[in-house]
């Protein structure tokens, strides 16, 4: 089991190797109040309230260590899906009928039933096994995580997959809906499946939590870390697209290239 200061570490290694412009997120799911540390922000004690989406900003653009329980958080169908608070499948379900953000409950169900297939068929059945999270930057983290959640743009992404998919291992399989993006296969389902999730953020993270239009990012159980760092820019040997990106230059390029530089090149000869 790798220590503290080695997720530190290698969460400097990634921040400054692909050159990210905030840091990773270390998320840890916790079963007891006491588990907080002290420095923790908690939203509650201050009256107010985030969405799972905002404490990872607050984390990854401030620096901040922030825990959430389902007292926290006013994203009702994070805490459900999260099962922070025992509320049965169907009513999960009605909830997300009266969002209408799918067509009908047919819609619905075939949504979660991809959830279930993803995680277990007893997920909705057993009791709650956590109250919340903690997350906070990688760089920093108080505690060792269960996820490491990567914001990251298309380039920095590919070289993620690419480690990850070096020996054929552990390649992402995700499919993406364009709802609870982050929340749940940037930290969740890596932590409940032990695989990687690739993250397209969606409508409550952008409505939300402040996501650039160009922000990707992977979700991945903590310990793969030390997997992607080890074979980060393998890919191809010398051939690696490397960061910033090599791309292809263009050769046997002369002055008649254009009409306009055509004409230059004759009046100067």
């Amino acid at each position: 089991m790798k220590s503290l200061e080695e997720y530190k570490r290698e969460g400097q290694n990634l921040f400054h190797k692909l050159h990210l412009s905030t840091y990773p997120v270390a998320i840890k799911y916790i079963d007891d109040i006491d588990q907080i540390p002290e420095n923790a922000m908690r939203p509650s004690v201050f009256g107010k309230k985030f969405a799972l989406c905002q404490a990872f900003t607050m984390a990854r653009r401030h620096g901040s260590t922030v825990a959430l329980t389902s007292e926290d958080n006013f994203c009702t169908p994070a805490t459900a899906v999260h099962r922070w608070k025992d509320i049965p499948l169907d009513t999960l379900i009605e909830s997300q009928i009266r969002q209408k953000w799918h067509k009908d409950i047919n819609a619905e169900k075939r949504k979660f039933e991809s959830f279930v297939t993803l995680v277990g068929e007893n997920y909705f059945q057993k009791n709650p096994e956590h109250i919340g999270f903690i997350c906070s930057p990688l760089t920093d983290t108080q505690v060792i995580p269960d996820t490491v959640l990567v914001y990251c743009d298309g380039l920095q992404l590919t070289h993620l997959i690419q480690a990850l998919s070096y020996e054929h291992k552990y390649v992402p399989n995700s499919s993406f809906e364009g709802f609870g993006e982050s929340c749940s296969k940037g930290g969740l389902i890596p932590f409940l499946t032990q695989k990687p999730q690739i993250v397209i953020p969606g409508t409550g993270d952008r409505s939300f939590a402040g996501i650039a239009e160009h922000e990707l990012a992977m979700g991945l159980p903590a310990d793969l870390l030390f997997y992607v760092m080890e074979n980060l820019f393998k890919t191809g040997g010398p051939m690696n697209i490397g960061f910033p990106q090599r791309t292809m230059i263009a050769m046997d390029l002369n002055e008649g290239l254009t009409p306009g530089f055509k004409y230059l090149w004759d009046e100067m000869h």
